[in-house]
């Protein structure tokens, strides 16, 4: 893991299209703006562990609950 230190307004850059810049300190919360390409994906690390955490458990259900499931939502939406 690379470890770099930054001050208020410091940037650094990674890659040719992204940029992360140190926005404001308070205590001991840091608040850091991100400039990326609309199709970089970003996210909080808690939001992706979460997200990674179900795509698991959607690939656990087989597919004939999805039909089971589809056939059901089918006939609620009549």
């Amino acid at each position: 893991m690379l470890v770099l230190t930054r001050k208020l307004g410091e940037s650094i850059t990674i890659g040719d299209d992204i940029k992360v810049t140190i926005i404001e300190i308070k205590g001991k919360q840091v608040r850091i703006g991100i400039e990326a390409p609309q199709q970089t994906v970003v996210h909080r690390e808690e939001i992706y562990q979460k997200i990674q955490e179900e795509n698991r458990m959607a690939a656990l259900i087989s597919p004939v609950h999805l039909k089971k499931i589809g056939d059901f939502w089918k006939r609620t939406k009549t």
